[in-house]
């Protein structure tokens, strides 16, 4: 399969940085949609024919609003920088099930100029969330023990201390005392526009299962 992004993606996210305003964006807005938003659109659906080998509860949307792929907008209601584009692109490939009421953990993909990134796992999770993925560590201690064991490297924020109603002396204290479990790899961006990076990135994802499938289980979902 012939690569999906081009070095013309990031020639655009970096032309974007440098010219964040929605002038420029609309004066550009050929180059978005021909060099970076059809070639994500196309990966992500790719990615979605993929997925089953992983798990056929986590699928791909390739929709242009409202599907697997962020959106170039930021939200800057509450920010003190208003530049009203991100310089990065990303997508997410979320459980069947998820909706705003149901949150689910998911496969991760972000593309900027040096930070190009995979994995997958669930990021700042609501406190009830947070909470059942904690107790699933203390009712399934050996499920765990095979999440670490497979060598993720997981990221995120800690606590300092153990969560309330958790014994600090637990042999995975450490991980009750995330507050994000996610993992994944960094890749260059020649990487990201080879041929082969869609193999690279499916390869990612399998490397992630067994943590995602850890926090699937946690929330009661099917994997």
């Amino acid at each position: 399969m012939s690569a999906h992004f081009t070095p013309g993606f990031f020639k655009f996210l970096r032309d974007l940085k440098a010219h964040n305003d929605r002038a420029w964006f609309q004066a550009n807005r050929d180059r978005y949609v021909a060099d970076v938003e059809a070639p994500m659109l196309q990966f992500i659906a790719d990615v979605g024919e993929r997925l089953p080998e992983i798990s056929s509860a986590y699928v791909a949307n390739r929709r242009r609003m409202g599907g697997s792929m962020y959106r170039i907008h930021r939200d800057t209601r509450f920010s003190a920088d208003k530049s009203p584009y991100k310089t990065w692109v990303a997508a997410t490939f979320k459980h069947r099930s998820a909706s705003k009421d149901v949150p689910t953990p998911g496969f991760y993909l972000h593309l900027g100029p040096k930070e190009c990134w995979a994995g997958g796992g669930i990021y700042h999770p609501e406190m009830p969330t947070l909470t059942k993925i904690r107790q699933h560590i203390v009712a399934d201690p050996k499920g765990w023990a095979v999440v670490r064991k497979s060598g993720i490297e997981l990221e995120g924020d800690t606590l300092t201390r153990a969560p309330a109603g958790f014994d600090p002396k637990h042999p995975f204290v450490e991980d009750l005392r995330r507050k994000d479990f996610y993992g994944g790899a960094e890749f260059t961006e020649r990487e990201a526009t080879s041929d082969g990076f869609l193999d690279k990135y499916i390869a990612c994802c399998r490397d992630v299962a067994p943590l995602m499938q850890f926090l699937t289980k946690a929330l009661g979902l099917r994997w």
